[in-house]
This record gives C-alpha cells, sequence and structure tokens, in this order.
C-alpha cells in the first residue's frame, strides 16, 4: 500500500535536517509520497526535487502560520503557486516579523541573565547559508537550540517551557494571518490545505480550534483536518475525524516530523491515497516525481 506523510520539515525552516536529507530518511521509512512543508516559505522544494529517487512523490507545501484570538493556528498547504501576488506579500511580511520577533526574544533573555547572541540564532537557522540565503525562516526552534547551548535550558522543549512558550519571561508575538484569510489565499493561488494539528493550538484558545473557525474555513475552502497527528491522543483523533466526517472534508495523517528535534518520525501517521487524492483533486498545482 501506498504510504503518504502530508507534514514534514527541514532546516529551511525549523527541522534537523536539510531537505535532501530529509527525502533520505523518507526512502529509508518506507515513504512513497511525502510533502515537504516547512514553516511559511518553500525555499526547501528545489533542492529535494533535486535528490528523489525513481518512483517517489514530492508534494510542493508549506505549513502557513495563522493566528486566530490570540492563539496559533496552522495551516498545511500543498500544490499553489508560490509566485501567486497575495501570498507572496502575506508570506514575505510573515518571515520578516519572524525575524524581528526572534531578535526580540534574544533581548529580552540577555536582559535575565541569558547569553544567547543573534548572531548565533542566525547560523542555527542557516541564515547565513548563500543555499537559503532568501529562503529560511527563523523561528523559535533555533531560538531554542542557542539557548541549550549556552546551558539556560535542558533541551529544546525545557527551553519552550522555561523561556519562550506563549507566556514565557521571552515571549514575543508576532504578526499571522487570519486562518479564513489564509485558505482564501491558498485556494486563489490554486493549492489546497489541511487544518493542522487542530487540538494544539498554542496560547488562549487553551489546544483545540473552535468549531466555528473550523465551519468559516470549510466554507473558504478547507480540504481537510489533520486527525491524525503524533501530539493527538485517541480520543482527539476520534473527534477531530468526526469533525471532518461533519463538515464533508477528509482526513489527513501527518507525522508533522522536525528530523532528530522530533525523532526521525517520518511515517509515524499516514493518509490513505483516497483521502490524499480527493484532497488535491481541486489544485492546479502537481506533485514531482521522478520517473
Amino acid at each position: 500500500m501506498t504510504r503518504i506523510d502530508l507534514h514534514s520539515h527541514s532546516s529551511v525552516s525549523d527541522g534537523g535536517d536539510s531537505p535532501a536529507e530529509v527525502i533520505e530518511y523518507a526512502v529509508a521509512a518506507g515513504i512513497d509520497v511525502l510533502a515537504l512543508t516547512d514553516h511559511d516559505t518553500v525555499g526547501g522544494i528545489a533542492s529535494a526535487a533535486e535528490v528523489l529517487p525513481p518512483g517517489f512523490t514530492l508534494v510542493p507545501g508549506m505549513e502557513l502560520s495563522c493566528a486566530y484570538r490570540g492563539s496559533s493556528v496552522h495551516l498545511v498547504s500543498y500544490l499553489f503557486d508560490a509566485d501567486h501576488p497575495g501570498l507572496t506579500e502575506e508570506l514575505r511580511r510573515v518571515r520578516s516579523d519572524r525575524a524581528s520577533r526572534a531578535e526580540e526574544m534574544v533581548h529580552k533573555l540577555r536582559a535575565q541573565g541569558v547569553d544567547v547572541t543573534w548572531e548565533r540564532v542566525l547560523e542555527i537557522a542557516g541564515a547565513g547559508h548563500e543555499e537559503y540565503a532568501d529562503a529560511n525562516t527563523i523561528g523559535r526552534p533555533h531560538l531554542a537550540r542557542a539557548i541549550v547551548e549556552v546551558g539556560a535550558a535542558r533541551n529544546v522543549q525545557d527551553a519552550f517551557d522555561r523561556w519562550i512558550g506563549s507566556g514565557g519571561p521571552a515571549y514575543a508575538s508576532r504578526y499571522a494571518i487570519d486562518p479564513v484569510r489564509a485558505v482564501e489565499l491558498v485556494r486563489a493561488a490554486g493549492g489546497v490545505c489541511s487544518l493542522a494539528h487542530p487540538a494544539r493550538a498554542e496560547g488562549a484558545l487553551n489546544g483545540e480550534v473552535p468549531l466555528e473557525l473550523v465551519e468559516r474555513m470549510v466554507t473558504a475552502g478547507l480540504g481537510g483536518i489533520e486527525a491524525d497527528h503524533p501530539s493527538h491522543n485517541r480520543e482527539q483523533t476520534r473527534h477531530w475525524r468526526g469533525v471532518a466526517a461533519d463538515l464533508g472534508v477528509v482526513v489527513t495523517g501527518s507525522s508533522d516530523d522536525h528530523g532528530s528535534l522530533t525523532g526521525h518520525r517520518l511515517g509515524a501517521r499516514t493518509t490513505g491515497p483516497e483521502a490524499f487524492e480527493e484532497l488535491v483533486a481541486p489544485a492546479t498545482g502537481v506533485p514531482l516525481i521522478r520517473g
């Protein structure tokens, strides 16, 4: 049976491996179809496409950072026109604000005695790599790794819990797209999207994306809900599968792999072939396949 993983990250955003390495790990894990979905960028797609083995399918994608009532809501998007003006402008604004936010958090950390430097955060994010100079999105995981390096946290999760998670002493807010607007932008760019890990909305929503918001997203063109996610327990998975059925959208399953940061879990959750075909049917873009 075809194994399909529709959510993964590389070092172009906050993953631990290069795009080429992500493909290598996917092949080793027995994946046949992989979506590379770095945060707010498609900067790793070209590098991943260069190393596809025969018969392997790469789905160009991106995880869009959205916000609703003070909480993060993420949208895994696929097969859109990356040069669409409206989407491009929003992404430029999101990436610019990510960098400003990370720099602000560095200042907050240093004011509290945590000896991280902005230069080191940039190095960790790969911003100094010419190949990805215009592509990398600087995020909190990069900052968390810098915090761990200077001994102010045991690991990345501890850095979030102690310093830079929502409400933490070095936390700073940032610009993010309204979720309904994000769905509209992706659809206008010829793409399709699925609501990522809906039981893990960080912030004031206490982990759950509100049903009324999901309903409005479906009206705007949302095609799927990522009910099968490693962070979801059985009850949450069952609940969101039911929501998807009630709203007439497909259920997607994905590993949300970040390489070494999540333990190389590609294929930990997968999407069925029929669900995949139904999800991508309205898209104008096509997957990349090495013949």
